[in-house]
C-alpha cells in the first residue's frame, strides 16, 4: 500500500501543473498525470508532491490523490520507494520537442512606504539557503564554467528550468530551446531585435503595460500599436485588422497592471491567429508562480510551443538584484536571438546561474515560492478587505495572483489623489502611467504593489494606505 511517512523529504513541496478534464475527480488527476508524463513534461525519476500537497493545490480529498497515486502506480506510471515519495516510473516517454524590465522608476527619494508594483519582499530573500546554494554549486562546478561562457547560458540551468517550467507552469521547454539572460528586460530586447532583423515591422502590445517594454520595442524599429483590454484580457480578434503586425506581446496569466487572465476563447483565438499567419506570441509570464485560488492558469507556451516564446525571470520570485531572467523559443528563432547575444554583450554571470540551477534542483526554489505565497495570499487578502470596509467607492479589480492590485478608482479621483504629499510618500502609481500614448481607454485607477514592504512593516504600511484612499 502507498504510504508517505518518514522524514521529511527536501522536495515534498513541489508545484505540478496539471490540465485536469472533467468528470470523475480520481480518474481526471490520473488523466491529467499520464498526459504529463507521455508529453514528456514530468520526466522518468521526477518526485511528486506529496498526496497531501497536491490535493491542497488542487481543492480535492487527500484520500482521492492517493488513490490515484496508487492505481497510477499499478498501471507501471509511477513507482512509490517504501514508506517515502512517489516517482515517475522510468519508462519510455515521448519527449515532446519545443520545436519585464524593471517598472517605472521615479528618482530616488525617501519613501515612507513602497508600494510600487514589480517589487518583491526583499526582506524575505532567502539567504542561508542561497549561501549554501552557491557554495554547493562552487564545489560541484567544473574546470570550464570559470571560462568564457556560452551564450546561450549553462546547460546546468536551461536542464533545471526546463523540468521546473513543465512541471510548474505546463511550459514543454527543451534545454537547446531556453537562453539565460540578465533579466525580462534584455529578453525581450534581445526578441524584438531578432524579429526586426527577421524582417517584422510591428508587434501589438496591451494598452496597459510597461512603457519601458514599449521603448525596448521601438528601439529595435517596431512599432507597438494597443490592443483593447477588457474583463477577459486582451482583444486579440483585433490582431485580424492589423495587417502589418508580426507579432504580440501578452500577460495571458496575470495582466500587468489591471490583474486580469486571458479568456480560454482568446487564448484560442491568437494560437490561432499565430498559426495562420506565421506570427510570433511573446508570453511575458511575470509572476506565473504567485497564484492564490485554486485554478492555476497554466502558461500559454504550452499550447503552441512553435509560436509563443516564454519570458520568465527570477526578480518577482527572488530578486531583481539577481539579475536572472530565461526565454523559451521556438526553433526557428532560436539561432537568431543567441546571434543578438553575440553581437552586443554577454549573459549573466557563470556563479549564479549554476547557483539558481541548484536552487531549483534541490527544492530550495519550490519551498521560497510555497513560503512567499502564503505570505502575498494574506497580505492580499488584507487589503483587499480594508479597500471593502474603508473605502466603498473603490473596488480592487483582477484574479487573486501575482504581487500588485488594481483599485479602480471614481472619475477624476486618480488625479486628485495625485496631487496629496502622502501620494508621493506612498510610492503609489496612477494607472495612466502604464497607459499606451495610442489607448482611447479612459480609466480612474491605482497600481499597488503589496509585496514590498517588510513584514514588520506591512500593517503601518497598509493602514498609511487606506488613509490615503477616498
Amino acid at each position: 500500500m502507498h504510504t508517505e511517512t518518514g522524514s521529511p523529504n527536501p522536495v515534498a513541496g513541489l508545484d505540478l501543473h496539471l490540465d485536469r478534464p472533467g468528470g470523475k475527480v480520481r480518474d481526471g488527476v490520473m488523466e491529467a498525470i499520464r498526459d504529463a508524463i507521455r508529453s514528456g513534461r514530468l520526466a522518468p525519476g521526477l518526485q511528486l508532491p506529496s498526496s497531501r500537497a497536491l490535493a491542497a493545490d488542487l481543492g480535492v480529498a487527500r484520500n482521492t490523490v492517493a488513490s490515484a497515486y496508487a492505481e497510477l502506480i499499478a498501471e507501471g506510471w509511477l513507482t512509490s520507494q517504501h514508506g517515502s515519495c512517489t516517482l515517475v516510473a522510468q519508462r519510455t516517454t515521448e519527449v515532446v520537442r519545443s520545436v519585464a524590465p524593471p517598472p517605472y522608476r521615479r528618482p530616488l527619494r525617501r519613501l515612507d512606504h513602497d508600494f510600487r508594483p514589480g517589487h518583491p519582499d526583499l526582506a524575505s530573500f532567502p539567504r542561508t539557503e542561497w549561501s549554501r546554494a552557491v557554495k554547493r554549486a562552487l564545489n560541484a562546478a567544473p574546470f570550464e564554467a570559470f571560462g568564457y561562457s556560452d551564450p546561450q547560458g549553462r546547460l546546468e540551468l536551461r536542464d533545471a528550468l526546463a523540468q521546473y517550467l513543465a512541471r510548474a507552469r505546463g511550459v514543454r521547454a527543451h534545454p537547446r530551446n531556453i537562453v539565460i539572460c540578465s533579466g525580462a528586460a534584455e529578453g525581450l530586447s534581445l526578441v524584438a531585435r531578432a524579429l526586426a532583423e527577421a524582417g517584422v515591422v510591428a508587434l501589438a502590445v496591451e494598452e496597459f503595460g510597461l512603457y519601458t517594454q514599449w521603448d525596448l520595442l521601438t528601439k529595435a524599429g517596431l512599432r507597438c500599436p494597443p490592443l483593447a483590454l477588457d474583463s477577459d484580457g486582451a482583444d486579440v480578434t483585433a490582431l485580424g485588422d492589423m495587417a502589418e503586425v508580426g507579432g504580440v506581446l501578452l500577460t495571458p496569466s496575470h495582466q500587468f497592471p489591471t490583474g486580469v487572465s486571458l479568456h480560454p476563447d482568446r487564448r484560442a483565438a491568437v494560437v490561432d491567429w499565430a498559426r495562420r499567419t506565421g506570427g510570433v506570441i511573446v508570453e511575458d509570464d511575470y509572476d506565473g508562480e504567485f497564484r492564490y485560488d485554486r485554478s492555476p492558469v497554466g502558461a500559454l507556451h504550452g499550447v503552441d510551443p512553435d509560436h509563443v516564446v516564454y519570458l520568465g525571470t527570477a526578480s518577482k520570485s527572488l530578486a531583481p538584484g539577481l539579475r536572472l531572467g530565461w526565454l523559451v523559443l521556438p526553433d526557428r528563432l532560436v539561432e537568431a536571438v543567441v546571434r543578438q547575444i553575440g553581437e552586443y554583450g554577454e549573459t549573466s554571470g557563470f556563479v549564479d546561474q549554476l547557483t539558481m540551477a541548484e536552487f531549483i534542483v534541490s527544492g530550495s526554489y519550490d519551498r521560497h515560492i510555497r513560503t512567499m505565497r502564503v505570505q502575498y495570499r494574506r497580505r492580499r487578502e488584507e487589503l483587499v478587505n480594508a479597500v471593502a470596509r474603508s473605502s466603498p467607492t473603490s473596488t480592487v479589480t483582477g484574479m487573486p495572483a501575482g504581487l500588485q492590485v488594481m483599485i479602480e478608482l471614481a472619475d477624476g479621483a486618480e488625479s486628485a489623489l495625485s496631487r496629496q504629499l502622502a501620494w508621493r510618500r506612498l510610492g503609489v502609481e496612477g494607472l495612466d502611467r502604464y497607459r499606451h500614448p495610442e489607448a482611447d481607454t479612459e480609466r480612474d485607477g491605482l497600481v499597488i504593489g503589496y509585496a514590498s514592504p517588510a513584514p514588520s512593516a506591512w500593517s503601518g504600511a497598509l493602514d498609511a494606505l487606506i488613509g490615503l484612499l477616498p
